[in-house]
């Protein structure tokens, strides 16, 4: 992977970043950094359990992957889903404004993109 590449990839992290912290800032509540605890903990699950490579998440235990793997797998997909969750919740229980609920989805699919991009460049022979 050449260095265009992680320049690009650390330009949008730092974008999905920004926008959650404007979700915050912007709408004087700091609920919505609770998305930032799922970000953290996002990745966690295959860290411990298993690989992260883009082919895997499609072989539906084909390959002999271990139960171990596809737990890593589910947990990591849990906080995905939370991570779009805890900010519709807080929006529907009146904690925070629909402004920061569209900055908050908006950050977790740039963050999102980035992380897949990433996958898919770190496991490719692209550059």
């Amino acid at each position: 992977m050449g260095p265009r590449v992680l320049l690009l990839f650390a330009c949008t992290f730092t974008l999905g970043m920004v926008l959650q912290l404007l979700a915050c800032t912007l709408y004087d509540n700091w609920w919505p950094m609770l998305n930032v605890l799922m970000y953290v903990l996002a990745p966690m699950p295959t860290i411990f359990f298993g690989s992260s490579s883009y082919r895997d998440y499609g072989s539906w235990n084909a390959s002999g992957e271990s139960s171990w793997e596809d737990a890593g797998k589910f947990l990591t997909g849990f906080t995905a889903v939370g991570s779009v969750a805890i900010p519709c919740i807080l929006y529907h229980g009146a904690i925070i404004t629909s402004g920061a609920l569209l900055l908050s989805l908006s950050s977790f699919g740039v963050l999102a993109l980035t992380a897949t991009g990433y996958d898919y460049y770190a496991s490719s022979d692209y550059l």
